[in-house]
């Protein structure tokens, strides 16, 4: 059986697991323990209880067994059990700790036969047990019954499969000597996580029941089907035994009795029955945890490193020192204004590769959303329309030569005003990102939730304060754009003339556009004209390049089929180069020289508006778009420079300069800084916790060491031949740590069978 440490370190692992599962950590740490798995009406509870000695487990039919129940025994002098979850009240009524049980299984799952995951710990101090640690789990079923969701054999099945995928965990397939052994579902699950039997332990329960003349000898001989490590056979009470209240003493001597007179297995009676199984399971359970030492050891050794530093500081901690409460409101918020600093400017520490946050938010709305919105304004869709109705509202009755300099300013003016709600909006959008920014940081102020609740109104507070300050702010610039039209500014071009040589016909002139035509000259000197075309009725269209030619051309012709110049029908210009076409066409577009077939551009400019039957009207709208469109080019180049520029200045340096200088102050200005530093109960509990799995580690770190190398162990069995247990295959699948499990009676398809989503441990 090994020495006495080795005999402690299952109480110790108990201990150990309650101290961190009160926390939510136990998933985390691996501990060694056996888990019993079978079909429903296995026996598995009879076998637990023939354990304790005691009835003490739910009976009835169906899934009896909703959670697992974790099952820590524990030889000691006195009878009792004691619930994690109601930790310091001890139960010394055992049909009392039935109906805890019972009421603890229905607080998460209902009364609807539904399972959770979440299991239940009891452990029981008898002086009638060995040190074991159990987990027993939901019994195997096929058919839902009653409200149980159509996938409840999945769900069992991945409750199973969470806890014996664990290297360290024991499986105890229990299955009937009634049943065909071949197809135990127990055996198949445990031949996936465990092909190798190194950690199956074979239990066959009512070997009483099998039919006359039958008998499981070979099969407890492990001669047939054959176990790495074997098979115990038991034999509990009769649901007539259990309904007659037979004692389990008594039940523990009759298969006593059964094993020692019957004809098949009498010569294997002291190797069968309960107290041998719980012998068995003590010594290998203690085993494996032998087995499993070195990287149990390092695993504790680095929790308790991990731990050791805040353990030392909850160590000394005096939470009504009124020295220790200042110097910790000072650490806090230099810490605040530090994290808040390094979210705001980026920082190498601690990158988070998973989301944008802090000032990498913040840049995206100068840079990416505040240009967008900026865009949403420049849509110049109706612009058209509006000019046309400005230049005829000037006109009035007249019929206006000119084009009139009010419509020009009238629409620049409107333009100016509609930048209001974008501008607006990105400001809301920067004190949003910096309210979340702060919340980020104030969330690690959580143990003093007092400091927290003040930190976050004054700081929220001083953000709004900013914001009102930098919306003026923005309001007076916009202001500023609209107090006067500067059509002087160095980029405000007007209207360009396009200027330059192109072929028209078989020679090179000198070409020049203004509003009202299109002329070309014998040279640059412009001394002498050729021609001046009007642009009235004029449309445009592309002209295939030829072969061989380097030219780029494009065609003018009259839309009422007049002549354009003496006999030519239409004028077919050539440019040397495709940017040069582009912008000869560009600017006859703007000058009211329409392509032959309207762009989509243009569609959209034109959709639904009036049709212009005055061609000098058409040419002013395209003179004061074209100018419209080069200032207001100028007005949001200076707005998309000036708006990050303020915003920095005005909020977010302000915010930080106001948490690292001023907040303190604030603070303190309170008079209420002992009452700030109030510990939350949440913290509290996580300092008593802290400080429990420190020692219950150190405890643990220090029984190992004691623990010899050269304990003695009961070797592992060779292998066997268990190719007999029809097993699914299974795959890993990283990074979602998914297994697929597919029937290997289907493998060419692959169809599967179920899907477990869970963290694995792999060796």
């Amino acid at each position: 059986m090994g020495n006495r440490g080795m005999e402690d370190l299952i109480p110790l692992v108990n201990q150990l697991q309650g101290a961190l599962g009160s926390v939510g950590q136990s998933c985390h740490l691996h501990l060694p323990q056996i888990a019993v798995v079978g079909g429903q009406s296995a026996g598995k509870s009879s076998v637990l209880e023939n354990f304790v000695g005691r009835d003490f487990l739910p009976r009835g039919s169906g899934i009896v067994t909703r959670r697992p129940l974790i099952l820590q025994l524990l030889n000691s002098d006195t009878e009792y059990g004691e619930f994690f979850h109601c930790k310091g009240k001890k139960f010394t009524d055992f049909d009392e700790i039935c109906k805890e049980i019972e009421a603890e299984t229905l607080r998460l799952t209902g009364s609807n036969k539904s399972i959770s995951p979440v299991p239940i710990t009891l452990q029981i101090h008898s002086p009638h047990v060995l040190n074991l640690t159990l987990v027993d789990l939901p019994g195997i079923t096929k058919v839902p019954v009653g409200d149980q969701p159509a996938d409840i054999e999945y769900q069992i099945r991945d409750i199973i499969m969470q806890y014996i995928c664990k290297e360290n965990c024991l499986i105890l397939a229990v299955t009937p000597a009634n049943s065909d052994l071949a197809n135990s579902d127990a055996l198949k699950l445990a031949k996936d996580v465990d092909p190798q039997g190194q950690r199956t332990i074979g239990v066959i329960t009512k070997l009483d029941l099998m039919d006359q003349g039958t008998n499981a000898r070979e099969i407890l001989e492990n001669r047939l089907l054959p176990l790495r490590r074997g098979y115990i056979g038991v034999v509990n009470r009769s649901q007539k035994d259990i309904d007659g209240k037979k004692d389990i003493k008594a039940a523990l001597e009759s298969e006593r009795k059964f094993f020692l007179s019957h004809p098949a297995y009498k010569h294997l009676a002291e190797k069968m029955g309960t107290p041998y199984l719980q012998r068995i399971l003590n010594q290998q359970l203690t085993n494996h945890i032998r087995d499993t030492l070195p990287s149990f050891r390092s695993h504790l050794q680095s929790l308790l490193l991990s731990l050791h530093k805040e353990a030392e500081e909850y160590k000394h901690f005096s939470p009504d020192d009124p020295a220790r409460r200042t110097k910790t409101l000072l650490q806090l918020v230099q810490r605040l204004a530090v994290d808040f600093e390094k979210l705001i400017e980026g920082s190498g520490d601690r990158v988070d590769t998973v989301t944008l946050s802090g000032g990498a938010r913040i840049n995206k709305i100068f840079h990416e959303r505040f240009p967008s919105e900026l865009a949403k304004v420049c849509e110049f869709g109706k612009l058209r329309q509006e000019i046309n109705y400005a230049i005829r509202n000037i006109h009035g009755v007249r019929t206006g030569l000119f084009t009139p300099d009010m419509a020009f300013e009238a629409i620049v003016k409107k333009q100016i005003s509609s930048l209001k709600e974008p501008c607006i909006k990105f400001i809301d959008m920067v004190s949003q990102e910096l309210c979340s920014t702060v919340y980020q940081c104030i969330s690690k102020l959580s143990s003093f939730p007092g400091l927290r609740d003040e930190t976050e109104r004054i700081v929220v507070t001083e953000i709004r304060e900013q914001e009102s300050k930098c919306r003026d702010q923005v309001l007076m610039l916009i202001d500023i754009q609209l107090a006067y039209i500067n059509t002087k500014h160095e980029d405000f071009i007007g209207f360009t003339n396009n200027i330059g040589i192109m072929k028209g016909g078989a020679k090179e002139f000198w070409f020049i556009l203004s509003t009202e035509s299109l002329s070309w000259f014998r040279d640059e000197e412009e001394k002498e004209k050729k021609y001046m075309l009007p642009l009235d009725n004029l449309k445009l269209r592309d002209v295939e390049k030829g072969f061989m030619s380097s030219k780029f051309v494009f065609a003018i012709f009259n839309t009422e089929s007049r002549n354009v110049y003496k006999d030519y029908r239409c004028l077919e210009l050539a440019c040397n180069s495709q940017e040069e076409l582009d912008s000869w066409k560009a600017s006859l577009l703007r000058a009211g020289v329409y392509p032959e077939k309207v762009s989509t551009l243009e569609d959209g400019f034109r959709n639904g508006l009036e049709k212009f039957t005055n061609p000098q009207l058409e040419r002013q709208v395209e003179t004061i778009r074209n100018l419209v469109d080069s200032y207001m080019s100028i007005i949001y180049k200076t707005m998309r420079d000036l708006m990050p520029k303020t915003v920095m200045h005005l909020m977010i340096n302000s915010v930080k300069e106001f948490i690292s200088s001023e907040l303190l102050a604030q603070l303190y200005a309170l008079g209420e800084c002992t009452s700030l530093m109030d510990e939350s109960p949440e913290q509290r509990q996580h300092r008593e916790e802290v400080l429990r799995k420190h020692v219950a580690l150190k405890e643990a770190l220090a029984v190992i060491g004691e623990v010899s190398s050269s304990t003695c162990t009961t070797p592992l069995p060779p292998p066997v031949d268990s190719s007999w247990i029809k097993h699914h295959r299974y795959t890993w699948i990283n990074p979602k740590w998914e297994i697929r499990l597919f029937s290997t009676e289907h493998s060419s398809t692959h169809l599967p069978l179920w899907s477990l989503q869970f963290p694995l441990t792999t060796t």
